[in-house]
């Protein structure tokens, strides 16, 4: 599977995809997320954990245009693109899955897939043939012919995840995307989680499923009450003093 070069300068050496600064967004009297910062170096696994209201899904709506925030910047591959919209966003390469899947459920799951295709191409054969080569890539292809409607949950988020990558992009936002399944599905999502890491995708996850979340990232971004209180690999976020209080609870510490 082809992925779109990735031209992104970063500190100290260290390519960095996305950089995020100091964003903020209220909503009336509630301050959903307070002077967030963090970067995601290229080709990482990056995960975002935190209490249910701790501002994890505001801050994905800020990066990917949803919301347009009140303070702070969102630089994407060395481009200043705070405010733009989605659809300009996802031009830019970035895309991003949703924790309730809403696939076209009369389409196909090709013609689903071909739908996120034509974000790179004007050309049905070429949409085409870009969204059988996703199906196959994420073991769907043997269903493409199905209208959406019928899969089972695991498949609708497997199309969840062939929409977004059909769009091309160098950075996939994840958000919950083994939220609804059994362990035994979520065991079989995460080897596909890193072959979409493998292929030259950097990826930014929010998961409440600790299993998941603790054997796939690289680093972890910890929210609480719109606030960054932590950062670092997942074994040191998950021996934090604060994070543990604040999500995690004792289980989680010496992991």
């Amino acid at each position: 599977m082809n992925v779109p070069e990735v031209l992104s300068g970063g500190k100290d050496g260290v390519m960095n995809i996305l950089e995020v600064q100091g964003l903020s967004k209220h909503f009336g009297g509630l301050k959903a997320v307070q002077k967030v910062s963090f970067d995601i170096r290229k080709d990482e696994i990056l995960g975002l954990i935190g209490p249910n209201g701790a501002g994890k899904t505001t801050v994905f709506n800020l990066i990917s245009g949803f919301y347009p925030p009140d303070q702070g910047k969102v630089i994407f591959a060395q481009e200043d693109i705070t405010g733009l919209k989605p659809h300009e966003a996802c031009w830019k390469g970035m895309a991003r899955t949703f924790q309730i899947v809403q696939p076209f459920g009369e389409l196909t799951l090709l013609e689903n897939v071909m739908a996120g295709a034509y974000n790179r191409t004007e050309k049905r054969e070429e949409a085409e043939a870009r969204a059988a080569e996703i199906l196959d890539f994420l073991g769907l292809g043997p269903k493409r012919k199905e209208k959406a409607k019928n899969l089972t949950l695991p498949e609708r988020k497997r199309l969840e995840l062939a929409r977004a990558l059909a769009t091309g992009p160098k950075l996939l936002l994840l958000d919950e995307v083994v939220a609804g399944l059994n362990p035994t599905e979520v065991d079989r999502i995460l080897p596909l989680i890193q072959k979409i890491r493998s292929s030259g995708i950097t990826l930014f996850m929010i998961e409440h499923v600790m299993k998941a979340i603790m054997n796939l990232s690289d680093r972890i971004v910890v929210l609480h009450h719109g606030e960054k209180i932590a950062e670092g690999k997942p074994s040191e976020v998950a021996n934090d003093p604060k994070v543990v209080q604040a999500y995690l609870g004792r289980k989680f510490r010496h992991a």
